[in-house]
C-alpha cells in the first residue's frame, strides 16, 4: 500500500517532460531488443458469446449428485471483506468431463493440454429432430450433412450438439425428463458418431446442451467411452449454442486446474 505523499511524488515524476521522454526511449529500446515484442499482435474479436449457464443450487444435476451449496465465510460488516465457501461436485452446471472420468489412464482436469482448450468450434443443429424425439442422437449422417455444407471438420476442433434442450434448464424435472420408470429422456451423441469424430476427424472434444454426452436413456455410455479414454474431453450443459455460427468461431474453455480432478465446472466462451 502506498502512502499519499509517495503517490503524489510518483505522479509528479512521471508527468514531467524529462521522465516521459526517458520512459519512451526505454520502451523503444526494449522493443528493439525483443523480437517477441516486435512480433506480438493483439487478439481481435468482434463477438464473444458466453456458453455457460450460471451455476446455482437450483441448477439441474445428475441424479444422485449433490447440488451446489454456498456458505458465507466472511462478510463486510464483520470482517471487512466478502467471501464464500463452495461445496460443489466436479460435474455440476456447465462443466468439463476430463478423460479421467471414464479412464484410469486418462488426463485429469489438471493434465488436459492447454492448446486443446482453445480450438475451432463446430455446431451440429438437431433441434427439429429433438423436438419430435427427446431420445434423438447425433449420428454420423449429421456430421456428413454438416460437412456437405461447410467443408471438412477441422482437425482438433470441438463439435457441439445444439438440441435446444437448454430452454428446460430452469426446471430440473423437465431437464431430466424422467419417465415413470425413472429413465431420463434427452438428446446426446450416438456412440458411432462420437467414435467417428475421434478416429476420423481427430477432434479435441465434444459438447452438448444436455446433462450428458450420451442420450438420457443410455445405460452403456457409449459416447463417453468413445471420447474420454481417447484422451479427449467432453462438455455438458452448454448454453447459447444458437447464438454462435455453425463454423468460424473459436471455443475458449476455462477449466480449473485441480490435481486428480475428473472434471470441473468451467467458463466456456465462443469468440469470432
Amino acid at each position: 500500500m502506498c502512502l499519499p505523499a509517495t503517490v503524489e511524488m510518483f505522479r509528479a515524476m512521471v508527468s514531467s517532460p524529462e521522465t516521459v521522454g526517458w520512459m519512451g526511449m526505454a520502451l523503444a529500446a526494449a522493443g528493439a531488443r525483443s523480437p517477441a515484442i516486435k512480433r506480438a499482435r493483439p487478439l481481435r474479436v468482434s463477438r464473444v458469446v458466453d456458453l455457460t449457464h450460471t451455476l446455482s443450487p437450483d441448477f439441474p444435476s445428475w441424479p444422485g449428485y449433490p447440488s451446489l451449496a454456498v456458505h458465507n465465510t466472511h462478510h463486510y460488516q464483520r470482517d471487512g471483506f466478502f467471501a464464500n465457501a463452495w461445496d460443489v461436485h466436479e460435474h455440476s452446471g456447465t462443466h468439463v468431463d476430463a478423460p479421467l472420468h471414464f479412464s484410469a489412464r486418462g488426463f485429469s482436469a489438471a493434465d488436459i493440454p492447454a492448446q486443446s482448450l482453445i480450438v475451432p468450434v463446430v455446431v451440429l443443429n438437431i433441434r427439429s429432430r429433438a423436438r419430435r424425439d427427446p431420445d434423438a442422437e447425433v449420428q454420423v449422417d449429421d456430421v456428413s450433412a454438416w460437412e456437405k455444407t461447410h467443408g471438412r471438420i477441422p482437425r482438433g476442433a470441438a463439435v457441439l450438439m445444439w438440441s435446444g434442450w437448454e430452454s428446460r434448464a430452469g426446471d430440473q424435472a423437465a431437464y431430466r425428463n424422467m419417465d415413470g420408470k425413472r429413465i431420463m429422456h434427452f438428446p446426446g451423441f450416438s456412440p458411432e458418431a462420437a467414435a467417428f469424430l475421434v478416429t476420423e476427424r481427430a477432434v479435441a472434444g465434444i459438447g452438448v446442451d444436455t446433462l450428458s454426452l450420451d442420450h438420457g436413456r443410455s445405460t452403456s455410455f457409449g459416447a463417453h467411452f468413445a471420447v474420454l479414454p481417447a484422451n479427449r474431453w467432453g462438455i455438458e450443459n452448454l448454453a447459447n449454442l444458437g447464438k454462435i455460427p455453425p463454423k468460424g468461431a473459436t471455443l475458449v474453455v476455462g477449466l480449473p486446474r485441480v490435481a486428480k480432478a475428473s472434471g470441473g465446472p468451467a467458463r466456456v466462451l465462443a469468440v469470432w
